[in-house]
């Protein structure tokens, strides 16, 4: 995670959206960098705890803004992330090349293998049920739209490389295992379809 205080903006580093290769970009910039355990802070965090510090200490009410995914496309780039592909099978949290369909059934059972263990990205981005504490909440696929909020808040062109890319490997999903992570997942989809019906990026929240 990372704040700036002139642009008055805190970007929150959902996983698996792009967000290292936007952190390492922005990261000159920022005044407040966190890294490790707490670089994937969630907004549950951000509001109960760092927000109040902030507003208290430097009389900032940042505008937040993250990036979602669409959840399959999201849980494709855990899985080939976590693939043999690229790591060693002896890592706990590699899933020793089983099928997207035996990760997507094991990522959503009651007890999932830390190698299907992707979270979820509304859980990450909300308080509650419907409750989405984000000033600008962009859709992954539209990466035009988030590098003009950052040329339009800093002035000049934020161009991420690439960072953490996955290994190009055979990921489909059968329609019966779709059909089940959408009944198992179904906050995740709904927040992902009203970030794409508000044309790409959801602006709900407001500062207080």
């Amino acid at each position: 995670m990372l704040v700036f205080f002139k642009p008055n903006l805190a970007f929150l580093s959902v996983p698996k959206t792009g967000s290292t290769a936007y952190e390492l970009a922005l990261r000159p910039r920022a005044d407040v960098i966190f890294t490790k355990r707490v670089k994937h802070m969630t907004i549950g965090k951000y509001h109960a705890k760092f927000a109040p510090f902030l507003r208290e200490t430097y009389g900032l009410t940042p505008e937040r803004f993250a990036v979602i995914r669409d959840p399959i496309d999201h849980a494709r780039s855990w899985y080939k992330y976590r693939s043999p592909d690229r790591m060693d099978r002896h890592n706990s949290t590699c899933h020793g090349g089983v099928s997207f369909d035996d990760f997507i059934c094991d990522a959503i059972s009651q007890f999932p293998s830390k190698a299907a263990g992707i979270g979820s990205q509304a859980s990450f981005l909300s308080l509650g049920v419907g409750e989405i504490p984000m000033d600008h909440l962009f859709a992954y696929d539209r990466q035009d739209l988030l590098q003009q909020f950052l040329k339009d808040r800093f002035g000049e062109s934020i161009l991420p490389g690439q960072k953490n890319v996955s290994p190009d490997i055979e990921a489909s999903l059968s329609p019966d295992v779709e059909a089940a992570f959408r009944a198992a997942r179904p906050a995740d989809f709904a927040l992902y379809d009203r970030v794409t019906a508000a044309g790409g990026v959801l602006r709900e929240f407001q500062s207080t």
